[in-house]
């Protein structure tokens, strides 16, 4: 809808793109627009059955697809397809809200298994870099794989009986059936 604007001294168009105020208390009550009327699905369950339908559906599922692999963020699919189905009027936007989740859950499920790398929410390339700056997760992960390597106990850092006891424990065969474990005398652990 376009606004025209007598005060500026440039006759000028303006394009809000929205209703206006006041403008919902004009339309034909006899004639009303789909969201306006009662919503066709109440039912989460019942919902989230008709957009797995409507994803199946040949022409959808391969847009969708098209779309997931293009990297188009799968929230931005799943607001599309819920806007469009208030619009249409199949729910309201309270169950509109409830459904984001498992519709993108779908996207992710359908994606997964045509092995496509999935982007999310736009930005998220960019949290994950700001997150790895704030946790400093690669220092982190640095010394988890030098602590794998080494995987010893420092020395000094057990009593020196537990450490005898530990010493003397066989090294357990992955392929053997899981046994009780040596128990530690536990008179000693109260020295720790």
């Amino acid at each position: 809808m376009a606004i025209e604007t007598t005060d500026s001294p440039i006759d000028t168009r303006i394009s809000l793109g929205r209703a206006i105020p006041g403008q919902g208390m004009t339309t034909d009550p006899d004639n009303p627009s789909p969201w306006e009327k009662p919503p066709e699905y109440t039912e989460l369950g019942e919902a989230a059955e008709y957009i797995l339908g409507y994803l199946l559906e040949e022409e959808t599922y391969l847009a969708v697809m098209e779309a997931i692999a293009n990297g188009t963020p799968l929230m931005d699919i799943t607001q599309g397809l819920l806007f469009k189905g208030f619009t249409e009027g199949k729910w309201n936007p309270d169950l509109m809200m409830l459904l984001a989740e498992p519709v993108c859950y779908i996207l992710l499920a359908f994606a997964e298994r045509a092995d496509i790398d999935a982007v999310i929410y736009s930005g998220e390339k960019e949290d994950e870099e700001d997150e790895a700056a704030v946790f400093n997760t690669k220092l982190n992960m640095e010394k988890l794989n030098r602590f794998k390597k080494t995987s010893k106990v420092p020395a000094g850092a057990l009593p020196k009986e537990i450490e005898k006891q530990l010493e003397n424990l066989p090294a357990p065969n992955l392929l053997d059936k899981p046994e009780e474990p040596e128990r530690i005398d536990d008179s000693l652990l109260g020295r720790i």
